[in-house]
């Protein structure tokens, strides 16, 4: 009787379909990225810390040199990742660097693995909840790249033509399901 059954064309053909849509399911939901996670420790610029220090008032100040000596590294703007549809812990820096550049650091990031996740930053503010799940997208937004881990520190360049004054939080999105994994909202440091 099974071999029968198999025989049919109709038969050979729902079971070619269902092969299909597993497949399809597998590569769009990637269920194997809940169980992985891609760890990254990438060198954090370092900033300068200002002295408490209070200087003599005996103190001549330095002579001018020709070269003018370059700023420090500065932080801009900070914030603590909160939990959109998975689980996100961490925190989200912009960084200006003493050349003019700008980055995003994201430091002890904790999220879900998960399929075509990005790196936003946006105009639009955290919304804790559902509510804050798929706002990111209806206002301007930036992709700074893929998300290189899930866990860890990581460094993403700020294009040149991008003012990180126009941004207020970061996300880590999912490109393909349109919704924010998790969120931080970006204050003056």
């Amino acid at each position: 009787m099974g071999k029968r059954i198999f025989r049919s064309p109709v038969a050979r053909a729902g079971l070619a379909c269902a092969v299909v849509v597993v497949m399809l399911a597998l590569y769009w939901f990637q269920p194997w990225k809940l169980f992985t996670d891609t760890y990254v420790d990438e060198a954090v610029p370092r900033v300068a810390t200002t002295s408490a220090a209070p200087v003599p008032a005996s103190a001549s100040p330095a002579p001018a040199s020709s070269a003018a000596t370059p700023a420090a590294n500065e932080i801009l703007t900070v914030g603590e990742f909160v939990t959109h549809e998975h689980r996100t812990t961490g925190s989200a820096e912009i960084h200006r660097l003493a050349d003019g550049r700008h980055q995003l650091v994201i430091r002890n990031l904790n999220t879900s693995n998960g399929p075509d996740l990005r790196v936003w930053l946006t105009d639009q503010p955290v919304i804790r909840g559902t509510a804050g799940w798929r706002v990111f997208d209806d206002g301007e937004w930036v992709e700074l790249a893929k998300l290189k881990g899930n866990k860890g520190n990581q460094v993403y360049e700020l294009p040149a033509s991008v003012d990180p004054d126009d941004f207020r939080s970061v996300s880590i999105w999912c490109k393909r399901f349109a919704v924010s994994f998790g969120a931080a909202d970006l204050t003056s440091a």
